[in-house]
């Protein structure tokens, strides 16, 4: 069912227009700006309602923040208002809303912009889904990446969980690229994926190519050991696929890994800790490669082997 949140400072507004989308819609009430814009944060809401004129913040203010935060910009606000002026209305269409309606509100035009509104999300998301998937492996590409690892980051520090990232590298692949051509290198980097993402299934985990033979993981909930044990089981399947390497190097095709757990907070930067995970890597391949090394934090380090 597909969640609506209505922001409107009267109640009793409020309650009608809820009545008017009627029980085909999971809606929510918030008679404040500033409690509307954390809970149009903290949950997937397919259409927002915003009235204009509120005490604590006027919705051109909120339109504007919710347009600005990565975890609101891609849900559509309808704004509504008494004020039935060209100027209000052109400022919101203006600011990204969808849709301008004003009161007294008519139930028939409510529920079909609602309805329109929603599908058109809904084609949105589907669109951009496609367009944040790489082409070679099927995995999450790094646009979806950047976007994705921001709202994990959030959801780790709203729910006080803690956040693991990790990097992953495949051994000496440029020598593999040279011994066995480019063609054979991808189907490599395409295996490395399939077999990685296959551990990676929960809706709070997150895997895709960094770039290149480069990838990048993200977990929610997992302890320090725990994840660093899940990695290691990974980067095991890697090896067990047996792709031949150049015997020079390595007997199969392996990878590197490297990552960081901690508890983020407020005010905590997410590109500090991606930093740890990749100067764990570093680590991990100064060392010998196909290896997992890992970090609490900077508090404990374990190391494969």
């Amino acid at each position: 069912m597909d969640k609506i949140l209505i922001i409107e400072d009267s109640l009793a507004q409020a309650e009608y227009l809820k009545s008017i989308l009627g029980t085909g819609y999971d809606v929510t009430i918030c008679l404040k700006g500033d409690e509307g814009f954390r809970k149009a944060k903290g949950e997937a809401f397919s259409l927002i309602f915003l009235d204009i004129i509120m005490p604590d913040v006027d919705g051109f203010t909120l339109l504007k923040k919710l347009q600005e935060t990565i975890l609101t910009k891609y849900t559509p606000v309808i704004l509504v208002s008494g004020l039935a002026d060209v100027q209000h209305e052109e400022k919101g269409l203006t600011l990204g809303a969808v849709d301008y309606i004003t009161k007294p509100f008519s139930p028939i035009t409510v529920r079909a912009r609602a309805n329109i509104h929603i599908k058109l999300h809904h084609y949105q998301m589907q669109f951009m889904r496609q367009a944040t998937v790489d082409q070679l492996t099927g995995v999450a590409n790094r646009r979806r990446y950047e976007d994705d690892s921001i709202l994990k980051w959030r959801e780790a520090v709203r729910l006080g969980l803690t956040f693991s990232v990790c990097m992953f590298d495949i051994d000496k692949f440029k020598i593999y690229n040279d011994t066995f051509g480019h063609p054979a290198g991808d189907k490599v980097i395409a295996s490395v994926a399939k077999t990685a993402s296959s551990f990676l299934q929960r809706s709070t985990d997150f895997f895709g190519r960094y770039g290149g033979e480069e990838f990048v993981a993200i977990m929610i909930g997992n302890d320090a050991k725990s994840a660093f044990e899940f990695l290691k089981t990974i980067r095991q399947a890697v090896e067990d696929l047996h792709i031949p390497h150049d015997p020079s190097v390595s007997p199969w095709v392996t990878i590197s890994i490297g990552g960081v757990t901690l508890l983020p907070k407020d005010g905590d930067s997410y590109d500090e800790y991606l930093k740890v995970a990749d100067n764990m890597l570093y680590k991990a391949k100064n060392n010998g490669r196909n290896m997992v090394v890992w970090s609490d934090s900077g508090k404990t380090e374990w190391r494969e082997k």
